[in-house]
């Protein structure tokens, strides 16, 4: 590829127009394009779920080279690279301040590296999924008794299952796409999610009872196809990692300033909002122990104090 020569970058998502991540997207194709020019052609596809895709194809999509980059879950990555699991482990992360610094510190260089060695991705970031919370339909979430009985619907993480499991829940995986329709037959009494996908896609005129429980940390991996990047001259490449970083500080502004939105708004709706206090917090994070404890031994203490390098409130 010469210096010259004029690029697509296909960027796809999952995420309606007001979304936090399609806003970040377009922050990202609008500094590309300011530093790039006429070389750039930005082709966002904002959302593939609306299309009647599954939104986990992103993945599939980005690695073959039929997308460009995409931002995704990274719980899933775990199938792929057994460390992207510590970004799941439950009650870790204090605050959005604190994940960050966990985020962008050398934990992000490690998966990276393990990431370009097993896959096609190239990492170009950690985007905010916010903090999750519980919803169900049945009675109000207090203590881990209250989810007996409830069957939820998970990400496809083999940790998040043993984690609900140990809080009492009956977990199933499901697509983001098919949540709605397993909300209304009943395969699924309860959800977790960030408090915008709560609201967005309409769970709160389903579920009646939102409990803050912040049990999962949610970290969106910013991917690129590495044989593209590596395949485009010095500048653009630089111009990449510039607009990605300046996407990835905007993102969070607008995720954190959506939490407060979306708070506002479900108190105007029918939903019970439960806000757990200092002891039913504790109570969680002791049911959830026994995973811990076994994430422990499994990655070693070594791997453990980059997730722990931070740990003030």
């Amino acid at each position: 590829m010469t210096d010259s020569q004029q690029i697509v970058l296909k960027f796809g998502g999952y995420q309606p127009p007001a979304s936090v991540h399609t806003r970040a997207a377009d922050v990202f194709g609008r500094e590309l394009t300011a530093r790039l020019g006429d070389q750039i052609v930005f082709q966002f596809d904002a959302n593939i779920v609306a299309d009647g895709h599954n939104a986990k194809e992103l993945l599939s999509r980005v690695e073959s080279g039929a997308l460009s980059m995409c931002y995704f879950s990274a719980s899933y990555l775990a199938d792929r690279v057994a460390e992207f699991a510590l970004l799941d482990l439950p009650f870790m992360f204090k605050n959005r301040a604190h994940a960050y610094a966990v985020l962008d510190g050398p934990l992000q260089a490690y998966l990276a590296d393990k990431l370009s060695q097993n896959t096609g991705y190239k990492l170009m970031g950690f985007w905010d999924n916010g903090f999750r919370h519980f919803s169900n339909s049945v009675r109000p979430i207090r203590v881990p008794k209250d989810c007996q009985g409830l069957t939820i619907r998970t990400l496809f993480s083999d940790l998040h299952g043993q984690v609900f499991k140990a809080l009492g829940f009956d977990p199933v995986p499901l697509d983001v796409k098919d949540l709605i329709a397993g909300i209304e037959s009943g395969a699924v009494t309860a959800q977790e999610n960030p408090l915008t996908n709560t609201y967005n896609f309409g769970i709160h005129h389903h579920h009646k009872y939102m409990t803050l429980s912040s049990h999962f940390f949610g970290a969106a991996a910013l991917l690129c196809n590495a044989r593209i990047y590596d395949a485009w001259p010095p500048h653009v490449q630089a111009a990449v990692d510039e607009a990605a970083k300046l996407a990835t500080s905007a993102q969070r502004g607008f995720a954190a300033q959506e939490d407060a939105v979306m708070l506002a708004k479900l108190a105007e709706t029918d939903a019970q909002v439960i806000e757990l206090s200092v002891v039913e917090q504790a109570l969680f994070a002791a049911a959830a122990e026994p995973v811990m404890a076994a994430q422990r031994q499994r990655f070693g203490d070594d791997l453990f104090a980059l997730v722990e390098a931070d740990m003030k409130p």
